[in-house]
């Protein structure tokens, strides 16, 4: 039989991880997360996982969907956190960490489901960590999924004081006969870019190099961003699920989108070769939209040349549509006036088209 030390021994909290604390953030973290919850939800009181419904009761005896695909993504927020941290602002890095796995499975014609986090700290502080996952919900409804679980890991002496690093996975469903895989793309084909948000979460360690040389302050107001630099620095991920599933939802036959490509990390340059046949180019009018006035500073700031920008940043056009020339007017019409609760209006812009060469990216 073992003998227990009778004297008060070491805790795990003298090491740093206090329950207390955990089972607080649990708490109020549930009654955020449960708004996410539709009815394909289905309730498991302290489970070890979440149960997702892929058929749903609308009608007796009802089968949803007939060959479905299950598309999974993940992501993080990359050195965007720095910001969040110098700040002390975290609710927007949440929307983020949703935006960046949401808006890579719409690519592939994808309805996003449901979504997990995983956030690792040194202490769990409750300032910090209820913004950061009152964003993560924010996103989830944006993106019209619900937050099925996480995981919040408290581990001492493995970040630096006050940071934290933020993660998420995505599941989704397409039919397969509508799984996008850019195969229809031909010449003469047009390009279409949906505005971005600002920066979304690319390129930051570029952002944050030039901030530094240039000794620029997050919290100085820019006249020509209308606000402190910080906030615009900061400003959210668009999430573009609800607009373009319903979209893509609108045609139960014909196929009007022939490719869609999210403008993330390496920006136009790397990220529509993607979704182009070997024989394709897309050529881009880089005059056809107003490139924001963030990427005209950060560009000066840096001295940064033209095709290293479009190779970094999004440019303003957060994701690109290939669609024929005969559906584009369609396309734009639906994607700027859908409504969605919480949803801002998208803008469109026709910014180039589709033309014989090898797969790349041409900037004219």
């Amino acid at each position: 039989m073992a003998k227990w030390a009778k004297s008060k021994g070491m805790t795990y909290a003298d090491a740093g991880v206090h329950f207390e604390t955990h089972n607080a953030l649990v708490t109020e973290i549930f009654k955020r997360v449960t708004s996410t919850y539709g009815p394909r939800v289905m309730p498991v009181d302290d489970g070890f996982g979440g149960l997702f419904s892929l058929d749903y009761d609308t009608g007796l005896f009802k089968r949803n969907y007939r060959r479905p695909v299950l598309v999974a993504c993940t992501d993080g927020v990359g050195t965007k956190l720095k910001l969040a941290f110098e700040l002390g602002k975290h609710d927007t890095v949440g929307i983020d960490c949703v935006a960046m796995s949401v808006n890579d499975m719409l690519c592939m014609g994808a309805e996003p489901l449901f979504f997990l986090d995983y956030i690792a700290t040194g202490r769990k502080d409750l300032n910090v960590l209820l913004p950061l996952v009152g964003g993560v919900v924010e996103g989830c409804k944006q993106s019209g999924c619900a937050l099925l679980g996480g995981e919040t890991a408290e581990m001492p002496d493995f970040y630096p004081e006050g940071e934290y690093d933020i993660a998420g996975f995505a599941v989704g469903v397409v039919e397969k006969h509508k799984v996008l895989k850019g195969e229809g793309i031909k010449p003469g084909d047009l390009v279409l870019g949906i505005e971005s948000s600002g920066l979304h979460s690319n390129g930051f360690s570029l952002v944050r190099r030039i901030l530094k040389k240039k000794k620029w302050k997050l919290s100085q107001h820019v006249g020509e961003l209308g606000r402190e630099l910080g906030l615009e620095l900061l400003e959210p991920t668009r999430i573009y699920a609800q607009p373009v599933v319903a979209l893509l939802s609108a045609y139960k036959r014909k196929r009007i989108v022939e490719g869609l490509a999210n403008i993330t990390g390496g920006g136009m340059l790397e990220n529509i070769p993607r979704i182009l046949p070997e024989t394709c180019d897309a050529v881009i009018d880089t005059n056809s939209w107003q490139v924001p006035p963030v990427f005209q500073m950060l560009q000066r700031g840096g001295n940064v040349e033209r095709d290293e920008m479009f190779r970094v940043f999004n440019m303003g056009i957060g994701m690109v549509a290939i669609v024929s020339p005969y559906h584009v007017d369609a396309v734009a019409d639906k994607l700027e006036k859908h409504k969605s609760k919480g949803v801002p209006a998208l803008k469109t812009h026709v910014i180039g088209e589709v033309r014989t060469g090898a797969r790349r990216v041409v900037l004219a």
